[in-house]
């Protein structure tokens, strides 16, 4: 184990939960660290029981946990690690959400509605978080719900570095699938190279989960290369309708970019049929086999991940990665 990771003064930990683990051993391949041996488990009744094998008494421990598919249960598993660590007298604990839950109930739309997204960050600091780090949150207020520092990270280097070499960069135009993400994707435009931009306009009826109708295409895109971007795909149906309204428009090709492929169904189905030429994601939830598909491309985001934990395990600048 290299020595800057394990000295008598300091020592870095990396603990995850049973949702993708596979995730936690490539982060701590890229940190030259082992993840921790832990116990975790279901009782008959449904209630989980966690223990970690070995000390964590002063160590700067990272608790990694992919929330995504049965979202309650990874959810209250990683509460419970969390308190488990606070008892065993870790020095400071760093919830790692690389999909932070809730994300999208970050305000309310009707009333009496809740914000849930406020609540998950005060029950991660009830139950002993001191940081909180997470990759392309669906709205950047969402930082301030949590009473401590928030490392807000971005996938977009790591798509990016990938969609340039799958595009003429001289007739490209981003996309963004509704007028919200506007100023998502003039990032990437500007990351790009100063490229056109462009948006869907969507209506959704907030009584009804999961239904939006894309209506038209704000923008030129007759006759280009359409590089749609999102932050998460969950059923697909808005990517899949956008896809569609381009290609209508005249798009010569599209190509879907977008962070957290939580793939609910039909999403696999609607996207392999809905005429995009690529849909690449990254791996910040696990992607089960019958989630795959032929235009699929899962790029690793544990190397983006090690460079922010190491990053703050030296007390350096998480922010200088993204500039």
């Amino acid at each position: 184990m290299a020595e800057l990771f394990d000295t008598p003064r300091k020592r870095l930990v990396i603990v995850t939960g049973r949702s993708h683990p596979e995730l936690a051993e490539q982060v701590a391949k890229e940190l030259d660290v082992e993840v921790l041996p832990t116990t975790i488990y279901d009782f008959a009744s449904g209630e989980i029981y966690v223990r970690y094998n070995e000390s964590v008494r002063g160590c700067d421990v990272f608790c990694i946990q992919s929330i995504s598919g049965n979202v309650s249960k990874w959810l209250m598993e990683h509460f419970i690690m969390i308190d488990a660590l606070k008892r065993a007298s870790a020095k400071r604990i760093t919830v790692v959400a690389p999909l932070y839950p809730y994300a999208r109930q970050d305000k309310k739309h009707q009333g009496r509605e809740p914000i849930s997204a406020r609540l998950i960050s005060d029950l991660y600091k009830t139950a002993g978080a001191s940081r909180l780090m997470s990759i392309d949150m669906h709205a950047s207020q969402e930082q301030g719900f949590f009473t401590g520092p928030v490392d807000h990270l971005q996938a977009m280097p790591v798509l990016i570095d990938y969609v340039r070499t799958r595009v003429d960069l001289n007739n490209v135009t981003v996309v963004s699938p509704d007028a919200g993400r506007i100023r998502v994707a003039e990032k990437w435009a500007n990351r790009l190279g100063g490229y056109p931009l462009a948006f869907v306009h969507k209506t959704r009826d907030t009584s009804r989960p999961n239904v939006a109708v894309a209506n038209r295409v704000v923008g030129d895109v007759a006759g280009r290369t359409c590089v749609l971007v999102d932050d998460l795909i969950d059923t697909g149906g808005t990517i899949a309708e956008a896809v569609g309204v381009l290609k209508h428009a005249g798009a010569k090709d599209v190509l879907v970019a977008a962070t957290h492929a939580v793939f609910s169904d039909p999403a696999a189905k609607r996207l392999s049929e809905c005429g995009a030429r690529e849909v690449i994601v990254t791996d910040t939830v696990p992607i089960p086999p019958d989630k795959c598909f032929p235009q699929l491309k899962v790029l690793p985001i544990a190397p983006l991940l090690a460079r922010a934990i190491r990053q703050v395990f030296e007390e350096g600048s998480v922010t200088a990665l993204f500039e």
